[in-house]
Formats: structure tokens, sequence, C-alpha cells
């Protein structure tokens, strides 16, 4: 077998983990949109004469419980389905607004230099000296246990790893020669930053996002698993992971399904990522 032909079967296999995981995590999205559609229990109704049934039970009520229940004898795959809403939201909402802040001051840091971005850096670099769960355990202690707190507090946490990125973009676009004749025609900072530099930065910025939606969701999950992400009226993976930690001998779906769950989209959300970093990178282009 030639070289070139390991590396063409090599894509092959690339290609298709990377076609598997998007599919996993549309099945996901779809869970989330229309799961409670199709599945219309309540997550958080509670019937102690089912508790602790395996998947696979009949209800008091006559109803199959597909993936069992819990302590409490809440239908675990409503709270599983719940729970995929749950974890999505909080993972794009937190990029999406971690990312916004940090494209901004990345922006301003790389383009004006100067003491502005000595500001921002050393902000980023106090910020990265603690650790990021630790800050979003104390962001969410003090704010509360709500979803939008949870967001808030996780954004908080992020905004450093996309300002690096967009900052590094800026730097090496900001003095090529199409960004310093829009200067000289008389472009505002505005414009520029906007219409020339923005550009270079998208790519980037969308590879680092893909990579922390997973992060993002594992951070929630433990925020959760604590007490301090959603509310107790809310299914979580990370609530429902917490339920059945002391149930591990005698019921152990209540844990594994929701954390099987959690650890396949983050795989899949990874080798998204990592397809995703392998396209935008010039060097296996070339090679390609």
């Amino acid at each position: 077998m030639t070289a070139e032909t390991t590396e063409r079967a090599g894509v092959g296999r690339t290609h298709r983990r990377t076609v598997v995981a998007a599919s996993v995590l549309i099945l996901f999205a779809a869970v989330a949109l229309v799961g409670p559609l199709l599945y219309p229990y309540d997550a958080i109704a509670t019937s102690p004469v089912d508790r602790l049934l395996p998947p696979g039970s009949r209800l008091e009520d006559g109803t199959l419980a597909i993936l069992g229940t819990d302590q409490v004898g809440r239908d675990l795959l409503a709270q599983v389905i719940a729970g995929t809403r749950v974890s999505l939201q909080v993972g794009l909402a937190t990029v999406v607004l971690g990312g916004l802040l940090g494209l901004v001051l990345g922006l301003l840091a790389g383009y004006f230099g100067g003491p502005l971005d000595a500001v921002i850096s050393r902000l980023g670099d106090m910020q990265l000296a603690f650790p990021s769960i630790l800050l979003a355990i104390l962001l969410a202690g003090v704010l509360g246990p709500s979803l939008l707190n949870v967001i808030i507090a996780l954004a908080v946490t992020r905004w450093v790893i996309f300002a690096r990125v967009v900052r590094g973009s800026t730097l090496a676009t900001r003095n090529l020669e199409f960004v310093d004749s829009a200067r000289v025609l008389g472009a505002g900072h505005t414009r520029i930053m906007v219409r020339y530099l923005l550009p270079s930065c998208l790519q980037p910025l969308i590879v680092a996002g893909t990579v922390q939606i997973g992060l993002t969701m594992v951070a929630e999950a433990a925020l959760s698993f604590l007490g301090l992400g959603v509310p107790a009226d809310q299914a979580s993976w990370g609530a429902t992971i917490a339920n059945g930690r002391d149930y591990i001998a005698s019921a152990w779906w209540i844990a594994a399904v929701p954390g099987l769950a959690l650890t396949l989209v983050v795989v899949c959300v990874g080798i998204l990522g990592d397809a995703l970093q392998d396209s935008s990178d010039p060097k296996k282009k070339v090679s390609a």
C-alpha cells in the first residue's frame, strides 16, 4: 500500500467520523426540538409508587418507561429529553454571548494595540490564571440558580478564549496591503475593523466556538451536579446524574443514561471541531 493510498484511507475515515458525529448532533438537536411533542411526559412529575423501575418497565398507569424511572418515580427519558434542550441552549447561548464579547474586545486589542491591548490582554491573563470552573461556581453561586445566570456565568469564563483567537487574527491582518489601502483611502476605524478585519477572524472564531460548545455543556452539567445550575423545577443532565450517584449499585440507569448522552454529544462536538480545524489549516490544504 503506497503512502498516497494510506493518506486517502485516513482522509476517508476522518470524513466518515465527521459525518457520523454531525448526524448524532443533528439527532440530539431534533430530540431537543420535537422530543416533548413525541414523548409528552412531564420530566419533573413524581410518582413514588413507580420509583427505581428499570428500563422497559410498565408504570402504574400502564405506560412504558423506556429508560426507567429515578428514585422519586420521574420518567428518565423525559428527563433526558428536557436535559438535551437545556444543555444545547446553554452551550449555544454561552458560545454566542462569550464569542460576541471576545470578538469585540479582541478586535479592539488587535487593531489599536498599545495601552488598550495591554489592559485587555492582562485582564485575560489574570482570568486564565484562575480555573474557569471555579470562577463559574463563584459566579453561579452569587447570581443564583437559573438558566440565564448559568449562561452569564459561563460566558464570563469563555470570552478570553475568543478574544485571544480574534486578537491573533487581527494582528496578522491589520498591516496587510488591502487594509493599508483602505486606510489611505480614508476608511474609518470602524469600517476597517468590520469590513476588512472581521472576515479574517470568523473562521478561527467558528472553530474555537465549536470546541467550546462541548466544554460549556460539561461545565453546565458540573454546575447542575453541584446544585448551582438550573433550578430544581427544570431537568438537567447534571442534576439527573447527581440524583443517581447514590443509586449506582441498585439503579445504575439514573446516572448512566444522561452521562452517556453527555459523553456522546461532547465527543461528537470534539470530532466536528477537529474537522473544522483541519479544514482551516493552510498546511493541510496545500498538501491536499
